[in-house]
């Protein structure tokens, strides 16, 4: 399954033994090895569960989240569990520029409402996500703390270099997978490339 999952390509795992790795964390947390690459993603080297994944974890364990304001200029829920008691959780645009979450000026309502998430969840009920973190906060942490810097120079040379759209889509994939803080300078880099590759073509 490892080696299938790895050779796919679609869930942004290059080698076997990272999505083996990832197996035994979903394997350990109960789940089907198959649920690895829905439900986590890999963030400099750790672990972390989509706020999607976090939230139902946390409603099967019976808790409940009430969603009282969902916008772009604000996300605000009230997360309930019976072992934790009640705690109304908010993200404003404001609070998330501060705490370096990526992504506002596209998907603002959406990155604010992973945060209330994490937070909500984390407060009323942490044992039911041990210390996971969501993507966007490990994301945010290694930015802030340049943790586990990647060298985008290779990255950006395939992308240059692809020679036709097929390679040209498999290398922005995998410099996307492997620096997501740079998505936007791959994505330019990857515009121009096609741009070059279609005119060539014509």
């Amino acid at each position: 399954m490892a080696h299938a999952v790895a050779k796919s390509g679609f869930f942004g795992l290059k080698t076997a033994e990272q999505a083996a790795a990832l197996m035994l964390v979903a394997q350990a947390d109960g789940l089907h090895p198959a649920k690895a690459a829905t439900h986590y993603h890999i963030i400099g080297g750790r672990p972390a569960l989509s706020a999607d994944a976090m939230l139902a974890r946390f409603q099967a364990a019976g808790g409940r989240v009430e969603w009282t304001a969902y916008g772009d200029d604000a996300v605000e829920g009230v997360f309930t569990h019976a072992q934790g008691g009640s705690v109304k959780i908010r993200w404003d645009l404001a609070r998330a520029k501060k705490a370096g979450v990526g992504n506002l000026d596209k998907y603002p309502a959406a990155m604010m409402r992973a945060r209330c998430i994490s937070e909500g969840v984390r407060t009323v009920f942490p044992g039911v996500i041990v210390g996971m973190y969501t993507p966007e906060e490990l994301v945010s942490v290694h930015q802030a703390q340049a943790v586990d810097v990647v060298d985008s120079g290779p990255l950006l040379a395939r992308i240059n270099e692809a020679e036709t759209l097929a390679d040209l889509v498999e290398a922005f994939k995998a410099a996307a997978a492997a620096d997501p803080a740079s998505e936007a300078t791959f994505r330019d880099a990857a515009k121009a490339r096609r741009a070059t590759l279609e005119g060539g073509a014509q």
